[in-house]
């Protein structure tokens, strides 16, 4: 890591209660490898305050708005000098040493854009964690899931993750980015506000030729859930929306057609069951997604048009919902291999 300017920042916006439990653990194991940042996105529970005069040597950025996950980092990172961002959700406990596995790996190989480490669920260690376990894929209808993860069935931490692999996407929730890259691309799409902005960026770096990692021998423990819970309706619209804004943009121009008949489909029936489960809510926000989607399409044509789109590996040939729910395969080791 000689000559390697490295930024830990975590994107703060009303966490004062998990900065008081984490942030002393991340200046512990990150301030020999790193600078730590906490970029504030216009909190009103005297986080700042917190941290500057508990931690006078962690710098703080402010802004004046709530710009989301998506926008707070870009207007963060955009403040930052560092050849390497890692871009850390408060709720995190990292481990000793988790930063120079992988830094070192990136620096080897400069074709590798953004990496994750092991996900491990605070408070349960022997489980993987939902937002990230040992790395992200997508099916070829835009549904993402993990190896350690699909849908709500977590795995347990048996050591069947600790290696290197190649990717579809890398979690925020702990995501070691090349700066240039970032910025190359025009970073997060702020649009997106939170959730699936990850991904959306990941498929941007592939599209651009670039790798996305896994490196389990670094580990970090994540409480995760902590701005919107699973059952949110506002969840559910922000990860729908963002997530067939996501597949316009992204995906070769001879596949468009078929999987948005595909998902429309899919998403009715998401509909249907929220709503035969009570979920009148979750029900709405399902159309509110697919309306907003078209209020954005104009918008969303202009992005499509400076991505070049690539048939690009690691999308998962299959359908994942079909493999879960009707061929009961609940492990990352029941897919074929042949079909990624």
């Amino acid at each position: 890591m000689k000559d390697v300017r490295v930024a830990v920042v975590i994107l703060n916006w009303n966490g004062l209660n998990f900065l008081q439990q984490f942030l002393p653990n991340v200046v512990e194991h990150s301030s020999a490898h790193a600078e730590v940042i906490v970029a504030d996105n216009a909190s009103t529970d005297s986080s700042l305050e917190w941290v500057n005069e508990n931690f006078p040597n962690v710098k703080t950025l402010s802004n004046l708005e709530n710009a989301g996950y998506a926008g707070g980092y870009n207007w963060a990172l955009k403040l930052v000098d560092a050849d390497y961002y890692i871009l850390l959700n408060s709720d995190v406990e990292v481990t000793q040493d988790w930063i120079p596995p992988i830094i070192n790996m990136m620096q080897e190989d400069f074709s590798i854009a953004a990496c994750q480490p092991k996900i491990l669920k605070y408070g349960d260690s022997q489980y993987f964690e939902y937002a990230g376990a040992a790395g992200g894929y997508i099916d070829k209808f835009g549904y993402p899931f993990c190896r350690g993860r699909i849908f709500q069935h977590v795995e347990k931490d048996e050591g069947q993750y600790d290696d290197i692999a190649d990717l579809f996407w890398a979690t925020g929730a702990t995501l070691f980015v090349r700066a240039k890259v970032f910025h190359e691309l025009g970073g997060f799409d702020a649009d997106f506000f939170a959730h699936m902005e990850e991904i959306d960026l990941c498929w941007r770096m592939k599209n651009a030729g670039y790798r996305i990692m896994y490196n389990g021998f670094s580990k970090v423990f994540h409480v995760g859930g902590g701005t919107l819970s699973a059952e949110s309706p506002q969840k559910t619209y922000l990860n729908m929306r963002n997530n067939i804004i996501m597949l316009y943009k992204n995906l070769p121009s001879d596949k468009i057609f078929f999987v948005f008949v595909v998902r429309l489909v899919l998403d009715g029936i998401a509909a249907i069951k929220f709503l035969f489960d009570g979920g009148f809510r979750n029900f709405y926000a399902v159309a509110r997604a697919h309306c907003s989607f078209y209020r954005r399409l104009k918008s969303s044509k202009a992005k499509r048009r400076k991505i070049k789109h690539n048939d690009v590996n690691q999308i998962y040939r299959g359908n994942i919902v079909f493999d879960y729910f009707l061929r009961k395969k609940r492990y990352f080791s029941d897919l074929s291999t042949k079909r990624f």
